[in-house]
């Protein structure tokens, strides 16, 4: 049974140390700076480390039926990943929440993905970390992107009627990002599983 009612409040929300609230499992629109280094976003001159506010993400992800999925050649084509829509109309994003006190990280990114967008799945291991500023908010966030393989897309679920959902090719997804963190994000995703298909298809010696 799945419960058809939002999380609201904060009663329970988690914050870091630095007293900024802890959110999981979105990708906005927002203003991209820095830089990656080895695989994690560079610091921004002027901003200390307590003014990070922490976040989360997943990259809801699925294989089409008529994909070839099992070919690690494939997988570019083969998958699907999972954007809702922003109920302030700014476009299309990953499923996003705040993560509390009575739950894991991972269970977060869960929920959010069931709240706004309907589907349950795996959350895998991270991608990876970078830093950004909110056009919105004018805050500072540091972020960790988790894909999620999705097993179950339901019919019925608590923002249906707030939030539209749409699978959208890798392809598709790259051309909407408008910036280079949300592809590279993508791009680690489509290696990961390409990788782990190649692995599992090689011959045992």
């Amino acid at each position: 049974m799945v419960c058809m009612v939002s999380r609201q409040g904060r009663q329970l929300q988690r914050y870091s140390k630095a007293g900024s609230r802890i959110v999981v499992g979105y990708v906005p629109t927002l203003v991209w700076f820095g830089r990656w280094v080895d695989g994690e976003m560079g610091g921004v001159v002027g901003v200390s480390d307590a003014e990070w506010r922490s976040c989360c993400r997943c990259i809801p992800y699925k294989f089409n039926a008529g994909g070839g999925g099992n070919r690690h050649d494939d997988v570019g084509t083969s998958m699907e990943v999972l954007v809702v829509s922003s109920p302030k109309g700014n476009g299309l994003l990953f499923p996003k929440g705040g993560w509390e006190t009575d739950e894991t990280i991972e269970q977060a990114a869960l929920r959010e993905a069931l709240e706004e967008a309907g589907v349950q799945g795996n959350v895998e291991g991270k991608l990876g970390k970078w830093r950004y500023k909110s056009r919105t908010y004018d805050a500072y966030h540091e972020g960790i992107m988790f894909p999620m393989n999705v097993t179950q897309e339901l019919g019925d679920w608590p923002e249906m009627h707030l939030r539209e959902r749409k699978w959208v090719t890798v392809a598709e997804a790259k051309e909407g990002c408008q910036h280079p963190w949300m592809k590279e994000a993508l791009e680690r995703l489509v290696r990961r599983v390409s990788n782990s298909r190649r692995n599992s298809a090689a011959p045992a010696s």
